[in-house]
């Protein structure tokens, strides 16, 4: 059923630490250069991504891009804060990719943006690390994975969880066994996100460039609460706080599991039950997952999903967690707090603190590409995770349960579920993917 045991998961943390080696494809002499990098993308966490390549020693952010001005120019000082050099700043991510000098970008864009600015880069040459979830739709990801293989691209996923010690450290332990088999696991999402309002159309604000914005999206007029983070929360633009902030730990979760295909059947109910505004997607989930395996009792496997984005109260101590369920024990894991095992009778066997502070997993997405190795959150496994997040929206917005054919990444008879495995496009838009 595609498990992975504790041999591949040690082999496969052991990548992403050699800095001192040299970039793929290239010499010794090319791995003493600094890797020059372009930022598409300057809201928050785009700066933040930003600022953090610019303080390492061997990288140089020589272009921010936003298709707002303002945001490009506030990332912009806050480059030459943090590296010493101010950057290029446009509004038009063609600017870096058609410049050779440049050797990676990073994505943080709205999700509807991801998959075909990381394809146009792997075919411009460049290397990539782009925000999570990975891509907009199931489609849009099987075609991230083959570009970054057709071009030998490093391309890496912002799931951080990926490269943080205490987070890897409990993975090695349910990979020995330390609560016997792990058959099933879960994740939620819990805290309070703001009500968006409703609102009409109106003219986009001074110095954006509305249509590159929109991208291959197909054309709706300029609305305030569809704009800067609220894009979230709509179909053409977002994947919903399922695939915002809960594909972190639903990327953890299937990692627990150890399950490293798609699921075969999802099921799912939710809604909107608390927020009254203009958001499409629901800010309650209750969703399903189960890998059958071979069929047989101790190879099927399930992982479960809770959403609720109005309710700022912990579960099992944690605000946004996940728990692994053993045949002799379980784990309760956060993200950005550590982990506690449990025996049998509950007794608490081990536990280790942690936090999502470092730049670790930026650090990775370097080593990856002067090595050549892949990084933590390589993008076919950020594919997978992020496909949780279209799959459990999509059950979701349907109400019902749903097969999938792993393989073929279809739904098994069911036109209407198919339709939302891709998404529609401007007719004739340059960023159009090949194969949609």
């Amino acid at each position: 059923m595609g498990t992975v045991n504790r041999r591949t998961f040690l082999v496969r943390a052991g990548v992403g630490t050699a800095a001192a080696g040299v970039m793929a494809g290239g010499t010794a002499a090319e791995a003493q250069k600094k890797i020059l990098l372009g930022a598409i993308g300057c809201g928050g966490r785009g700066t933040y991504l930003a600022q953090t390549f610019a303080g390492m020693p061997d990288v140089e952010v020589v272009f921010v891009c936003d298709a707002d001005r303002s945001r490009a120019e506030r990332a912009a000082g806050a480059v030459e804060r943090a590296g010493g050099k101010k950057p290029k700043v446009v509004t038009d991510l063609r600017r870096i990719l058609d410049d050779p000098s440049v050797d990676a970008i990073t994505i943080a864009t709205p999700d509807h943006w991801h998959a075909p600015a990381t394809i146009l880069a792997c075919e411009a040459g460049k290397h990539v690390y782009v925000e999570k979830p990975a891509s907009h739709n199931i489609r849009e990801g099987r075609l991230m994975v083959e570009a970054a293989r057709r071009h030998k691209r490093v391309v890496q996923v912002g799931t951080q969880s990926r490269s943080l010690g205490h987070v890897r450290r409990a993975i090695e332990l349910l990979r020995d066994g330390a609560i016997g088999e792990v058959l099933v696991a879960k994740a939620w999402n819990s805290q309070r996100r703001a009500n968006i309002g409703h609102a009409t159309p109106s003219d986009p604000p001074p110095g954006l460039d509305y249509d590159m914005w929109l991208g291959p999206a197909p054309y709706v007029p300029f609305q305030k609460n569809r704009f800067h983070y609220t894009w979230h929360w709509w179909y053409a633009f977002g994947t919903g706080d399922m695939g915002n902030d809960g594909v972190h730990d639903l990327d953890i979760a299937r990692w627990g599991l150890g399950v490293e295909t798609h699921p075969s059947v999802v099921a799912a109910l939710g809604g909107k039950y608390f927020f009254d505004d203009d958001q499409q997607f629901p800010d309650t989930q209750y969703v399903i997952f189960e890998y059958p395996g071979n069929g047989r009792v101790g190879d099927r496997r399930q992982l479960i999903y809770e959403q609720r984005i109005w309710s700022p109260y912990r579960q099992e101590e944690y605000e946004n967690g996940n728990a692994f369920y053993g045949t002799k024990g379980y784990l309760l894991l956060s993200k950005s707090r550590g982990w506690k095992l449990f025996g049998e009778r509950n007794k608490l066997k081990e536990q280790m603190t942690g936090s999502l502070r470092g730049t670790d997993h930026q650090r990775d997405f370097i080593d990856a590409i002067r090595s050549g190795s892949r990084p933590n959150a390589d993008i076919a496994i950020g594919h997978l995770s992020s496909c949780l997040s279209h799959l459990g929206n999509i059950a979701t917005r349907l109400a019902r349960t749903l097969r999938f054919d792993p393989k073929a990444e279809r739904f098994l008879d069911d036109d209407e579920a198919n339709r939302l495995v891709r998404r529609e496009y401007r007719e004739g838009h340059w960023a159009v993917p090949k194969g949609v």
